[in-house]
């Protein structure tokens, strides 16, 4: 009885296999497309069929692995069909699923070179299901790989062919690429509808207030009447109408005027009444300022009475990190306040408070984008001995493992005598008769020290034979000086740093230098946090509201996370030759 229902078996499965596959063109072969049958049975034909009903049948199996989530099946299944062996259309099948795999497995680059395959040069000819298919799983691929403008081509591009649901996600998803982009990306574009995309980021970005923000986009809409952005505002924008009819109209700054913190205070107030006074100079209604100093508050309850009476909307402050953490005990708190610290990791806050500072965490998470944007896969560790290495450390540590890098080993840098074998057990530096040799398998190494610390590093490492491996450090290496022997014993250090320090031609920035010449060097970093507190306080309720949104500042890139913690992305420099060298924005 069994032997004779094998065969009816096999027939209805190759039925089922027929009935769902694509009318081909004469060379470009069938496509295939799971049927109702389980992968067990598919992977069973396939040992009885002739080799292209095999292959097919072997593609739907994997799909089906693919689209339950078994990956490690989905990729042996793909691994045992010869590619060569295979139909364009199938080439094109096979290739979409080996990406779609890397990019389970956060594998971008081996994504696009599966999509690179000679055969996508057909994928017009095919199904417009397979071409969408195709096509967002290159866009995915672009987007993971740390390629923003290229990713939102591709949607852009694929756009006329979705509908529906999937219409309205590209649509959303193509804005939070553009949105996404620094201002210096932003520039036209050879196809219309992209051109018109990046034309409604950068308005977007160049507007101060939120007011301003909604009169160019109103504006873009009547020049740009068919554009699809036009036809249907992304989300995101269309809260800001609601956002913007609620403006910002007095501050309570609250920052010590005596003891240890009153130098840093000084550089944050003059640093926030310094963009008050240029949003004033632009025309604009900027919002007004009233001190307080919290070196001689009674309490904060004390405080806000105060503030509340004053009218104010909003607090800026307070500085000291043991106020702050008091903040973040409270439930509530009676007026929306942006703190200029932070208060402990972990500790979950009130709705109304948001915290800003110019985190050294920040900086070690931007290195492990940067080095991972630049190819760099494993790496080694140079940081401070104590309480900040450690705490720079482990977010260096845990944003470069989320990425999928290794870290090989770290050394907490203390007393100079023994850097030298601090290094040499890092890099497992050997001696012998022979040319000694070091461990080969460092792409880099992150580096958190002081400019002092680093020129002692930089010689060490050639020293040790490796002084080749590339160093990717935290602003702290740079002091803001132009002091170019320092300079050249950093020779090839690359580093992150607040556009404040490395746009000196900023308007802003030289006016403040002309009056403070200290805001030119690194005590700059605090005058640019001031300004970026004066331009994130009208902003916070849209950060919160838009999390994919953020404000161009002169402290770094600003977004908002989950915990309602600011965080920066910054830009990056290299020493050469006795110089700063601005690096481009993306990978190298």
């Amino acid at each position: 009885m069994i032997a004779c229902l094998r065969p009816l078996f096999a027939l209805s499965l190759a039925g089922l296999l027929v009935a769902c596959v694509s009318s081909p063109s004469s060379n470009l072969g069938e496509l295939p497309r799971t049927p109702q049958a389980s992968i067990e049975q598919l992977l069973q034909q396939a040992d009885q069929s002739k080799p292209e009903q095999a292959n097919l049948l072997r593609l739907s199996a994997a799909d089906q692995a693919y689209r339950q989530q078994d990956f490690a099946r989905a990729t042996r299944i793909l691994e045992s069909i010869k590619l060569e062996t295979l139909k364009p259309a199938q080439q094109v099948f096979a290739s979409t699923l080996a990406a779609e795999l890397a990019l389970a497995r956060k594998e971008p680059k081996s994504a696009l070179k599966a999509l690179s395959h000679p055969s996508l040069e057909r994928l017009a000819e095919l199904p417009v299901e397979q071409q969408v298919r195709t096509q967002l799983t290159r866009a995915q691929a672009l987007e993971a790989d740390d390629q923003p403008l290229p990713a939102a081509r591709e949607r852009v591009f694929i756009a006329p062919l979705l509908s529906g649901d999937a219409a309205k996600a590209n649509h959303e998803a193509i804005w939070k690429l553009v949105s996404s982009l620094p201002k210096d990306q932003l520039q036209t574009a050879d196809e219309a509808d992209l051109a018109g995309w990046l034309e409604l980021a950068r308005i977007s970005k160049d507007a101060a207030t939120l007011e301003q923000q909604q009169t160019a986009i109103d504006e873009w809409r009547k020049r740009n009447p068919q554009h699809p952005a036009s036809l249907q505002l992304p989300q995101s924008l269309v809260k800001l109408k609601e956002l913007a009819s609620q403006p910002l109209t007095k501050i309570a700054l609250l920052l010590p005027q005596e003891g240890q913190l009153a130098g840093v205070a000084r550089a944050l107030r003059d640093g926030f009444l310094a963009a008050q006074y240029q949003a004033r100079q632009a025309g604009q209604n900027p919002p007004a300022i009233e001190l307080y100093d919290s070196s001689r508050i009674a309490s904060l309850d004390d405080f806000y009475k105060q503030a509340q009476a004053a009218g104010a909307q909003l607090v800026v402050g307070p500085l000291e990190k043991p106020l702050v953490k008091q903040l973040g005990d409270r439930p509530q708190l009676p007026i929306t306040t942006l703190a200029l610290n932070y208060s402990d990791a972990g500790q979950k806050g009130p709705a109304q408070l948001f915290q800003f500072g110019l985190a050294a965490e920040d900086e070690a998470r931007e290195v492990a984008r940067r080095a991972w944007a630049d190819g760099m896969r494993s790496a080694v560790a140079l940081v401070p001995r104590g309480e900040w290495g450690d705490r720079v450390l482990a977010a260096f540590q845990q944003s470069w493992q989320a990425d999928g890098g290794t870290l090989l080993g770290a050394a907490r840098i203390d007393q100079p005598v023994q850097l030298a074998q601090q290094i040499a057990d890092l890099f497992q530096v050997r001696q012998s008769a022979a040319e000694p040799a070091r461990r080969q398998d460092i792409d880099f190494i992150f580096l958190a020290a002081t400019p002092q610390q680093a020129q002692q590093i930089k010689p060490t490492l050639a020293f040790q034979y490796a002084g080749d491996v590339p160093v990717y450090a935290t602003s702290h290496v740079f002091s803001g000086s132009n002091d170019r022997a320092q300079y050249n014993d950093l020779n090839g250090i690359r580093f992150c740093e607040t556009p404040w320090l490395l746009n000196v031609d900023d308007p802003l920035r030289q006016q403040v230098s002309g009056q403070w010449p200290q805001a030119g060097g690194s005590f700059g970093r605090l005058y640019a946090m001031g300004v970026d507190a004066f331009r994130l306080a009208p902003r916070l309720t849209q950060l919160k509201a838009l999390p994919e949104s953020s404000v161009e500042g002169l402290s770094g890139t600003l977004s908002l996370n989950p915990a309602q913690r600011i965080e920066r992305r910054l830009p990056w420099a290299e020493f050469r030759d006795g110089q700063v060298q601005r690096l481009p924005d993306s990978g190298l």
